[in-house]
């Protein structure tokens, strides 16, 4: 599997985080790849930098959205706008370095959660 910087999709998520409101999200600790011949099945996918290691190293809490080219690529836009705002919706609101599941206390990650996000993208 080959890594590179993506930073077509970190101008993407500056644009998300801004039009959404979501300022608890510091766009300049997460840090975006494209990856190449993963076997993966998901579309993209988010990693994070547990807090035992940022102690280890001394670093800030940090993410990095990976997005698999094979199947990212070939969406349509308003499609790789939806897996963005997916990702995001892990990181919580303290960007302490977890990431939440699918449903934390009552938050949802799920298709209606993200269409309404995406429909506010838009809204003026």
């Amino acid at each position: 599997m080959d890594l590179e910087f993506a930073h077509d999709i970190k101008s993407d998520i500056k644009r998300i985080v801004s039009a959404l409101g979501l300022s608890y999200i510091k766009v300049e600790d997460v840090i975006c790849f494209r990856s190449k011949g993963s076997t993966s099945r998901a579309i993209a996918r988010i990693w994070s930098l547990p807090r035992i290691w940022q102690k280890a190293l001394k670093l800030n809490p940090s993410y990095c959205i990976e997005v698999i080219s094979e199947k990212f690529d070939r969406l349509s836009s308003s499609e790789k706008e939806k897996v963005l705002i997916h990702e995001l919706l892990h990181v919580p609101k303290n960007f302490s370095g977890a990431l939440l599941s699918h449903n934390h206390n009552g938050r949802k990650i799920n298709r209606k959660v993200i269409e309404n996000l995406f429909a506010k993208l838009y809204q003026k």
